[in-house]
């Protein structure tokens, strides 16, 4: 097609709206408004990485359209992700690195717990991506109880198919100052 017509000419790149060239190809997706609008404003304050922000479901997501980004940002929020990865030193390209943090509606105490079949539940949509770019790294996070858990066991067993090596670290929201009931 028309280069005019390609995807990433048809997303807001926060690098246009700044004014400044990005470090790297960031990649961020958010179906909200808000976290979508935000995004655009803290990448074009400088706060995270300057990246094309993409408003479409991950559901309407094709591997091509992730072709060239060297950090991709799923379900990416108010970009915390970004941050964190910014924060740590990790590379801006040289590793071709997702985030996600993929609804925990279907998996957390808090929520309806609607487990694998809720329809919020995203991971098979997500994997496909993973399946046909195949990042190097991917880091993400998920309630911890045992929905959650479940949730955990069945990731590991898809990317340890594709083969990939996995970890997981408990962190709960009381060591960070938010106890939850």
């Amino acid at each position: 097609s028309d280069k005019s017509d390609s995807f990433c000419s048809r997303v807001s790149m926060c690098e246009q709206e700044s004014g400044r060239p990005p470090s790297a190809r960031v990649y961020y997706n958010e179906v909200a408004e808000f976290p979508v609008r935000s995004l655009r404003e803290l990448c074009a304050a400088g706060a995270i990485p300057d990246g094309n922000v993409d408003g479409r479901s991950v559901e309407d997501v094709q591997a091509q359209d992730l072709d060239g980004f060297d950090i991709c940002h799923f379900f990416a929020g108010i970009g915390v992700w970004s941050y964190a990865l910014e924060q740590a030193g990790w590379p801006r390209s040289g590793l071709k690195t997702w985030t996600a943090s993929l609804p925990c509606q279907p998996f957390s105490q808090a929520g309806k717990r609607g487990g694998f079949g809720d329809r919020r539940h995203l991971w098979p949509i997500f994997h496909r991506l993973v399946q046909q770019s195949a990042p190097s790294v991917i880091f993400g996070e998920q309630t911890a109880g045992p929905n959650g858990v479940a949730w955990l066991d069945a990731v590991f067993t898809d990317l340890e198919n594709d083969g990939y090596a996995v970890a997981a670290a408990d962190t709960p929201a009381a060591g960070f100052g938010a106890p939850h009931k």
